[in-house]
């Protein structure tokens, strides 16, 4: 970052190995392997009740694995010679106290950590709440106390971050400089694993991603794989004055065609080429013939769908 520290370390990769954990009527987590790169902003989703928390809290040394193991740059959390120099995180937004300033909170961590009171004010402007230093905890929004987390987190300068829904209560000012910001610490090398029930962001977000539903990873890859691995593909939207005609030509080329509103049809199974072909063949003029990929949040529901937990 641009605060006079010479930024992270190469390394930090976070390696999750056969994780499991089993509470009494419940396996949260079962059986689950994945890999966060550094250098990378990783989306770590799944639907309610999918285990995302308690996997976080096993990597931090929060909750006890019945089972596997999960590292940090090649060491378990609780092995970590500096902790706070290695892993940020943010897990829960509210959990200043009420009573303290934002100021004084970074700097009692600073104080109980062996790190400089410098970093209190440098990571508070970090996450542009200086103005705000000496305001009450309790007098700060959702937004604000998301922010002040991640100025705790970044307090050691790590090398990796790990954030439970950073975004939660952030306006969409907030949400794209959340975004910024995290690119920004991946461009420097850092590895971010970040937690998010906010699908159309992540898409923006991420370079990468880990798909898990009842305790199980579902997916991996970069967005771009995830994205071209469904089942649906891509579609094209149709446009035109002539929509019984259209769909009457491509059914009988055994095109899957889906009737929309204003002429809108949307045709799965063939590139806009074919559909081109065909309304040329059928003499059906088109106002609109466009690609349209599917997005992270058609691809969540298909690879999750039915497997949310209500506990």
């Amino acid at each position: 970052m641009s605060d006079g520290h010479t930024g992270p370390t190469a390394g930090g990769e976070i390696v999750v190995s056969g994780l499991t954990k089993q509470y009494r009527n419940v396996k949260a987590v079962d059986n689950l392997s994945f890999r966060v790169q550094p250098g990378r902003v990783t989306g770590f989703l799944g639907p309610n009740g999918a285990g995302k928390t308690t996997t976080l809290r096993m990597l931090l040394n929060l909750v006890t694995p019945t089972a596997g193991t999960a590292t940090i740059d090649g060491r378990r959390y609780p092995d970590l010679k500096q902790p706070l120099r290695t892993v940020g995180a943010l897990l829960e937004a509210s959990s200043a106290h009420k009573g303290r300033t934002g100021i004084n909170h970074l700097r009692v961590i600073c104080a109980a950590s062996g790190l400089p009171k410098r970093r209190a004010d440098e990571t508070l402007a970090m996450v542009g709440l200086s103005p705000a230093a000496k305001r009450k905890f309790k007098g700060y929004s959702l937004g604000m106390k998301q922010r002040l987390g991640i100025a705790a987190a970044m307090l050691g300068d790590p090398k990796v971050l790990v954030l439970d829904e950073p975004a939660n209560g952030l306006d969409p000012e907030g949400i794209r400089w959340m975004r910024g910001f995290l690119k920004g610490l991946a461009a420097e090398g850092r590895t971010v694993l970040v937690s998010s029930h906010l699908l159309s962001e992540m898409q923006l977000l991420a370079d990468d991603v880990v798909i898990i539903a009842a305790g199980k990873l579902v997916r991996q890859g970069t967005v771009d794989e995830v994205l071209g691995s469904m089942t649906t593909g891509a579609r094209i939207r149709v446009r035109t004055p002539h929509p019984d005609q259209l769909a009457k030509a491509l059914t009988e080329q055994n095109a899957q065609v889906q009737r929309g509103e204003d002429g809108l049809l949307l045709v799965e199974g063939n590139d806009a080429a074919f559909v081109g072909r065909v309304a040329l063949a059928a003499q059906v003029e088109l106002h609109e013939l466009t690609p349209e990929r599917p997005d992270l949040e058609r691809v969540f529901l298909e690879l999750t769908s039915g497997k949310a937990v209500i506990r």
